[in-house]
């Protein structure tokens, strides 16, 4: 079993930066999270950590906000336990369900059953919501879809539910590949799930594309991006902060691409852009 390293953040003021900094954390390692109500649990494996990547998150240099940590080794972490704790289900405007399999069925009309290996995502909802939010307005009929930087898959096997076509789907982790795997069969959809990044996208190209990941990888990525969408194809994304809209559109503008939907809850945002 991986030991760990359990970072105790305090954060003051709490909103929106205890989610930024887990996006921020997330680059550097950092697996899983669990939200307190000072600030965040972090939890990275002990022989990934590298302090120095640790000086180079950008945040705990932020004048606009209190940061300060303490870190503990922590052993033998039951990581089921830990994230059954802490995930709860999201119910997406009274039409879909994303839960786990010891959730009650809320009886909606759309159910995705995961089982995450970890606690991470459990503080991202507000994406994962947004992102399901513009799907349900979208036609995935017959469409080839690609989930970019899938995590659990549940944006994929949605798109399969909303009757996709052939729906691939990628993430940069070994566990997220393993997991997808699951929650694919856990749906009873089939996807095309393999390991990598952006850079391992060949010649096939895509009508959908959905990248819920955050604003360094889509402002690097978004130009892959828009090289295997079709003409006429939609690109959605999230992951994104109000504050983050701007630079987006610039490189989209960039690539040729209009934006067509804007949707915004809490601090986060999705855009909807076409080809």
């Amino acid at each position: 079993m991986n030991t760990y390293l359990e970072f105790n953040f305090k954060i003051a003021p709490l909103q929106p930066w205890n989610e930024i900094l887990m996006a921020e954390l997330v680059e550097i390692g950092f697996d899983s999270f669990t939200e307190e109500h000072d600030g965040i649990l972090a939890y990275i494996q002990k022989d990934l950590f590298q302090e120095e990547e640790l000086k180079n998150v950008n945040l705990l240099e932020n004048p606009e906000i209190t940061i300060s940590y303490t870190f503990e080794e922590m052993p033998n972490i039951n990581w089921n336990e830990e994230w059954e704790k802490n995930f709860s289900p999201i119910n997406v405007e009274d039409q879909v369900s994303i839960r786990a399999e010891f959730h009650e069925n809320q009886n909606l009309p759309h159910e995705i059953i995961i089982q995450p290996k970890m606690s991470f995502g459990t503080g991202h909802h507000a994406t994962t919501y947004l992102m399901i939010q513009q799907m349900l307005d979208m036609d995935f009929d017959g469409k080839t879809v690609l989930d970019m930087g899938c995590g659990t898959s549940v944006l994929a096997i949605f798109a399969k539910q909303q009757g996709a076509g052939k729906t691939v789907a990628i993430d940069i982790d070994e566990w997220s590949v393993e997991n997808s795997i699951e929650n694919a069969a856990r749906n009873n959809v089939a996807l095309e799930i393999s390991q990598g990044t952006a850079e391992n996208l060949g010649a096939e190209n895509f009508d959908i594309i959905l990248a819920n990941i955050n604003r360094n990888i889509l402002i690097s990525d978004i130009p892959t991006y828009v090289s295997v969408l079709n003409n006429g194809g939609q690109l959605l994304l999230s992951g994104l902060c109000f504050f983050d809209v701007d630079d987006i559109l610039e490189v989209c503008t960039a690539q040729n691409l209009t934006m067509k939907k804007k949707l915004q809850r809490e601090e986060w945002v999705s855009l909807l852009l076409i080809k």
